[in-house]
């Protein structure tokens, strides 16, 4: 588990066809869109304008406080837009580390970005981070997170601890590097 003082972490990755970078303010309008619709169902909402704007607020936040966070996918010769959000996530009350995955637009689903940016993001985990190990929690009823973990090797882990008292997740578990499953 890592402590709670912010660990180095690189603000800026590359893959072969995209560019996660640290979120910034102006990603408000692209988190605005997708925290109001119902694409964030799976992600507790979807939410009013002031829910959003501080759900997106606490993703800005992460990266001060633990040194770390999710990025901001953009495209590769793109115009630097935000279309999902992937990476490490530990808020002060998580049982463990995690990755997470947000695809924010629609045009993206089903192109292999979140796999490909989600690859990057538990690399990354485990060989910077080094963190001891790495789950993504997925909303029940979430059919594409869930096979989006599967695709990344992860197993469920039903004696898991929930990162929310009173509400119920599947926790996936991703294999150690090198491990067999």
């Amino acid at each position: 588990m890592t402590s709670d003082v912010a660990a180095p972490s690189a603000e800026r990755l590359e893959t072969e066809r995209l560019i996660l970078r640290r979120p910034a303010p102006k990603d408000w309008e692209a988190a605005r869109a997708f925290f109001t619709s119902d694409r964030s169902a799976g992600v507790g909402g979807p939410h009013d304008e002031g829910r959003a704007w501080r759900v997106f607020a606490s993703e800005l936040g992460h990266w001060e406080i633990r040194g770390y966070g999710m990025w901001a996918v953009t495209l590769r010769g793109g115009d630097d837009t935000c279309v999902a959000l992937i990476g490490p996530w530990h808020p002060a009350d998580w049982p463990e580390t995690e990755i997470g995955w947000m695809v924010w637009d629609p045009g993206m689903e089903g192109t292999g970005v979140a796999t490909e940016a989600a690859r990057a993001a538990i690399s990354h985990a485990w060989n910077v981070l080094g963190w001891a190990t790495v789950v993504s929690y997925v909303g029940e009823g979430n059919e594409r997170s869930a096979r989006l973990a599967e695709k990344l090797g992860a197993v469920l882990d039903p004696d898991a601890p929930q990162p929310k008292a009173g509400s119920r997740c599947r926790v996936y578990r991703h294999p150690v590097p090198g491990s067999r499953p």
